[in-house]
């Protein structure tokens, strides 16, 4: 007959244990998500990767909705050495479909459980089924770091 959810709620030990599991990811400053169509060209993929110095693009259909993730990691173990002509291929089959994504609402030891059970370094940040921002563990690495530092 009671609410017994609260009771069952861990309690962080210290600043970094209090942050995983109250703080929500929109308190890492996901960074504006870099999009690019499903039908674009892995060639065009690369170059803007390269261009702006990031190691992963959110790939969107024709209502800018995200159903893929195109990342570095797909390059080297997908392309590299085993597409000839890669630039001019499509890169819908070398993008991981249905990616994982957060919230800007949930927490930071919600990310940083698909992270880990994923083995993702990066993670989408959606509202509607749009990119709003994307994460990786860095972002939750420097976050750890400040608190460490400040305590």
């Amino acid at each position: 007959m009671f609410d017994l959810n609260s009771l069952d709620r861990p309690e962080g030990h210290d600043r970094v244990e209090s942050s995983v599991i109250s703080d929500t990811v929109s308190d890492l400053h996901p960074k504006t998500p870099v999009t690019i169509s499903v039908r674009a060209l892995l060639g065009d993929a690369l170059q803007l990767m390269v261009d702006k110095e990031i190691g992963a693009l959110m790939v969107v259909d024709a209502q800018e909705k995200l159903i893929g993730i195109l990342t570095e990691r797909d390059f080297l173990m997908k392309v590299v050495g085993l597409i000839a002509d890669y630039p001019h291929q499509p890169l819908e089959p070398i993008m991981t479909k249905d990616p994982e994504t957060v919230h800007a609402s949930d927490t930071i030891g919600f990310a940083l459980q698909k992270m880990d059970i994923g083995g993702y370094r990066h993670l989408p940040v959606t509202e509607d089924g749009r990119p709003i921002g994307i994460i990786s563990v860095r972002d939750v690495t420097r976050h750890i770091t400040r608190l460490c530092k400040d305590a």
